[in-house]
């Protein structure tokens, strides 16, 4: 059945101008930027086979084009509202990051970090700078590799830490394989970089490796 033969008051734009964004489930949230559905499924029941597809909200947020393109009838122009949408996800994270608000939320800056690593084909290692109140200076791509590695040279780190007069850093790299576990070159890596950051007075708060929908966290694994 067609969202327009439903009651209005069961549709979802008039119950999310009713009642508010949170009334929606996931799905009539989704369906919102669709606007329409296919042959045969409405928009609400479109979105409902991409979330399930992705494995959830969080895998929705990290898909890349290609899980994305596997759902039937979702076409370029969708494709594109969808992708807009998690950029502004996205941003937005990032914009809280670096709001001045200090990093004690582990779950956002989790958060953020699968949004903008999860669906990278490449091995990408990035910093979220800090200052000494663990206020987020900037987040910063620092080198990019191939599917399975990434060179990291402390001494690039270095002078990046010093350019942005930070006193903290968290590290984060993503595992393309979706192997949410650390290398050995991983802890040897971590540990060079913190030994040199300390000769400059930087703490390293943690390291994340970010594998699909999975993050793992070195210092809550006890490996810094």
């Amino acid at each position: 059945m067609a969202i327009t033969d439903w009651p209005a008051d069961q549709r979802p734009r008039e119950r999310l101008l009713a009642h508010g964004p949170a009334a929606l489930s996931d799905a009539e949230l989704i369906a919102l930027f669709l606007r329409t559905g296919i042959t045969g499924k409405n928009a609400v029941e479109l979105a409902r086979d991409l979330i399930g597809i992705c494995g959830g909200l969080n895998g929705l947020l990290s898909a890349d084009r290609t899980t994305l393109g596997r759902v039937r009838g979702l076409g370029s122009a969708k494709l594109a509202q969808l992708a807009a949408v998690l950029e502004l996800a996205r941003r937005c994270l990032g914009e809280q990051l670096r709001s001045g608000t200090p990093l004690t939320s582990p779950s956002a800056v989790r958060d953020y970090l699968r949004l903008v690593l999860a669906a990278r084909e490449h091995e990408v290692f990035l910093a979220l700078f800090a200052d000494a109140q663990h206020r987020v200076l900037c987040a910063e791509e620092l080198f990019r590799g191939t599917l399975t590695q990434t060179s990291v040279y402390p001494r690039e780190v270095v002078k990046a830490a010093l350019r942005v007069n930070a006193a903290a850093v968290i590290f984060a790299h993503n595992h393309p394989s979706g192997v949410a576990q650390p290398s050995q070159a991983d802890e040897l890596l971590t540990r060079t970089l913190k030994d040199a950051l300390a000769l400059v007075d930087v703490r390293v708060l943690d390291h994340f490796i970010v594998a699909g929908h999975q993050t793992l966290s070195f210092a809550e694994r006890g490996l810094l």
